[in-house]
């Protein structure tokens, strides 16, 4: 039987987020030269803020099972991508941060076509000045148990309903899917979902 979970993000806390103001670009590199031996932690930086953000199993599970199911989708779909995972994208003196997940489509980039962050601590003032900055086309946040996307336009990002980079994704069936309890029950019902839609 499949089963799903309420919201995963919901699970005991153990990721916390730390936010400081007002912090020069000098100011970031000498406190995450301080974190580079610290596990399960990253640090995030745009215009003065500070982000320290601690990686939770709940977190690392959801982001494991969104990348399983975007490469069954890319597979079945034919869609050439790049994936760079949590590669540093960084404006010198500007902006640093670290996408849970980002894709690059039809060719590789230096800006991908997709960040997708995992918040299981909500609360950034940063959360999307710092794609923003970067140019990124289309940010996904799943949080609280669900989607939330979002496409740069000339005046800033937009709340969208569907994907503009994917638009053949089926975004209720992918919602339903992260929300299982069991990864494998997930890829199957992902699978035959977008099996009934080909049919």
């Amino acid at each position: 039987m499949l089963q799903t979970v309420d919201n995963p993000s919901s699970s005991p806390a153990v990721e916390q987020r730390f936010t400081w103001r007002g912090l020069t670009w000098h100011q970031f590199k000498a406190i995450q030269a301080g974190f580079e031996d610290v596990a399960n932690v990253r640090l995030f930086y745009c215009d003065g803020v500070l982000e320290i953000v601690g990686i939770s199993k709940p977190h690392e599970a959801i982001r494991c099972l969104i990348a399983a199911l975007l490469i069954n989708f890319f597979q079945v779909k034919r869609i050439q991508f790049f994936p760079s995972g949590s590669y540093s994208q960084i404006v010198e003196g500007k902006v640093e941060y670290q996408a849970d997940l980002s894709y690059c489509f039809g060719t590789d980039k230096d800006v991908p076509d997709l960040c997708i962050e995992v918040v299981i601590t909500s609360g950034s003032p940063i959360k999307l000045q710092k794609y923003r900055l970067m140019g990124v086309p289309e940010v996904w946040f799943w949080e609280d148990g669900t989607l939330e996307l979002y496409y740069l336009r000339e005046e800033g990002y937009d709340r969208i309903t569907s994907s503009e980079v994917l638009p053949e994704l089926d975004l209720s069936l992918l919602k339903r899917c992260i929300l299982f309890a069991s990864p494998l029950d997930a890829l199957e019902e992902f699978a035959r979902g977008m099996g009934d839609r080909q049919n």
